[in-house]
């Protein structure tokens, strides 16, 4: 441990109290030591919001690379998952910072909010489509059924895909969760199968779309090719964070939002007699339990956080989910109260980095809840306790979740 050890404490996130309580956790590690060190992934934690907020704008903090869970592996491995790291470098948001913005400016106007309202029409009908196929038995798993598949299909149309292959995507997507955590070797060799699969499959689309031009995201990229802005494995790679990013999130989003509201049937039970709550009670869902409990960053220059100075090259994870629950800026953080006002929680991140898809995500929720609650009236929760599988480096996110109605 370096000369830091007076101040800056030492945590370990496997404890029983880390894993099974996370919250709790990080308000006693926001408490004690605002900045943290993390000995197991040779990193620091931010937990203060103002702190959080301060870092997420800072330029000397760059966004760090999914490719860290590479650097862990054998020679031998990086060497084999060498294909999977050269994608990664492409993505937007893993780049250099000019390169992440070129992308931005590209993809701005298909994530703007007159855009998105465009899309409404077909997120409700998405919507009814997948209830339809659960009516007749009355019960469904809402993660297979509902969360994952609607913002998949949402962003697959965005992209320009065939309907006929909304299914592969899903599977390709399942396959690349590990990259963005703590995925072992076999993980990792799956995830490039898929990539590279979806790479290929991309790039006759792309072909097409150079014949016959559309309205949609890859056409854009083709355009944006012919002109010299991107290459074509630069489109391709980004095509494939798109969808990612595009229908994980959102699909975490719908069920861990579902949870809470059956966590607080009083809740529920005011947002069915008022449904023009769902916009605030979407943002209360991202505030108590959003979708990116943490993300890392890495300091390109010596930084001051909390009151100390952290090294150039340091990796720093930024607690969004003890930062949303900062008493300091949240009243009675810990409730869930879906008419709180003034709710400028972080779960988009903020500065360079904030979420191309905030927009489409809040939509897409708000339309899917209300069709949901709508549409079924006795709709409860057909478990003990949710299905929660930790997520790395410190949260949760459902790996089913089966209601009746």
């Amino acid at each position: 441990m370096s000369d830091h050890a007076a101040t800056v404490r030492d945590y370990d996130l496997f404890t029983p109290e880390a894993m099974t309580d996370p919250d709790g956790f990080l308000h006693r590690v926001r408490a004690e030591s605002p900045l943290a060190w993390l000995p197991q992934l040779d990193a620091y934690l931010l937990t203060r919001y103002a702190d959080v907020n301060a870092a997420l704008r800072d330029k000397r903090m760059d966004s760090a690379n999914m490719a860290r869970v590479l650097q862990r592996l054998t020679p031998a491995e990086q060497e084999e998952l060498a294909p999977v790291r050269r994608s990664i470098e492409m993505w937007m948001g893993h780049t250099v910072p000019a390169d992440h913005v070129r992308f931005q400016q590209l993809l701005k106007r298909y994530f703007t909010p007159a855009m998105v309202d465009r899309l409404r029409p077909r997120v409700r009908e998405f919507t009814h489509e997948l209830l339809d196929a659960v009516a007749p038995k009355g019960r469904m798993d809402v993660v297979r059924d509902l969360a994952y598949p609607l913002p998949a299909n949402v962003i697959a149309e965005l992209l320009g895909m065939p309907v006929s292959d909304r299914e592969q995507l899903q599977a390709w997507s399942r396959d690349i969760v590990p990259v963005f955590g703590n995925g072992d070797v076999q993980q990792l060799r799956a995830a490039q199968r898929s990539m590279l699969e979806m790479h290929d499959y991309l790039r006759v689309i792309a072909a097409d779309r150079r014949r016959e031009p559309r309205e949609d995201v890859l056409s854009m990229f083709v355009a944006a090719e012919a002109e010299g802005i991107v290459t074509e494995d630069e489109a391709v790679a980004n095509c494939v964070l798109l969808l990612f990013a595009g229908h994980e999130t959102t699909a975490n989003l719908i069920a861990n939002g579902l949870v809470l509201l059956f966590d607080h049937p009083d809740q529920l039970a005011e947002l069915r007699a008022d449904p023009d709550l769902t916009p605030r009670a979407v943002e209360e869902m991202l505030r108590c339990d959003g979708p990116a409990g943490v993300i890392g960053r890495v300091a390109t220059e010596p930084v001051q956080l909390a009151g100390h100075t952290v090294p150039a090259g340091k990796h720093i994870y930024l607690a969004l989910m003890a930062a949303n629950r900062d008493p300091a800026v949240f009243p009675d953080p810990d409730v869930f109260d879906i008419t709180r006002e003034r709710n400028r929680h972080l779960s988009f991140g903020m500065g360079t980095y904030y979420c191309l898809g905030a927009a489409l995500a809040r939509m897409e929720t708000d339309e899917c809840l209300r069709i949901l609650l709508d549409r079924c009236p006795g709709l409860r929760p057909d478990y003990e306790v949710p299905d929660w599988q930790p997520s790395m480096p410190i949260g949760h996110r459902l790996a089913s979740l089966p209601v009746t109605f």
